[in-house]
C-alpha cells in the first residue's frame, strides 16, 4: 500500500473507531498523559497502529477477540520493536470496563522511561 493510500485508510479508521478505542482516546487526547502527544490510527511503516506516542516511542493497541492467538500480531510487534517502539496491548473489554487501570499501566510505563509526570 502506498503512503497516500495508507494515510487515507488511517483517516477513515479515525472516523470509525471502535467503542473501546473511543473510550481510551478520551484518556489519551489533549496531552492528558504526562503532557505527551498521542496520535490515533497512526501509520508506522506498513501498519496503522491504534495509538502512537512518538516520544517516548510507545504504541498502544486495543484488541478484540479476533486477535486472540493471532500470529500476525507477533510479526507486527516485532517490526514495531525493530523501529524502536514498545507495544502495549489491551483487550477491548479491559479498556471498556477499566479505562483508569489501563491508564495507570500506560502512566507506569511512561514513568519507568524517565518521562516527567506533569
Amino acid at each position: 500500500m502506498r503512503d497516500g493510500q495508507r494515510n487515507l485508510l488511517a483517516k477513515r479508521l479515525r472516523r470509525a473507531m471502535t467503542p473501546a478505542e473511543q473510550a481510551l482516546w478520551r484518556h489519551l487526547r489533549a496531552r492528558q498523559r504526562c503532557n505527551l502527544k498521542f496520535r490515533r490510527q497512526h501509520p508506522i511503516g506498513p501498519f496503522i497502529v491504534d495509538f502512537a506516542c512518538l516520544q517516548p516511542a510507545l504504541v498502544i493497541e486495543v484488541d478484540g477477540g479476533q486477535h486472540n492467538g493471532c500470529q500476525s500480531d507477533a510479526g507486527r510487534d516485532a517490526y514495531l520493536r525493530r523501529c524502536g517502539f514498545h507495544v502495549l496491548r489491551f483487550w477491548n473489554d479491559e479498556v471498556l470496563s477499566n479505562a483508569d487501570g489501563v491508564c495507570r499501566v500506560v502512566d507506569a510505563w511512561i514513568k519507568a522511561r524517565g518521562v516527567r509526570m506533569d
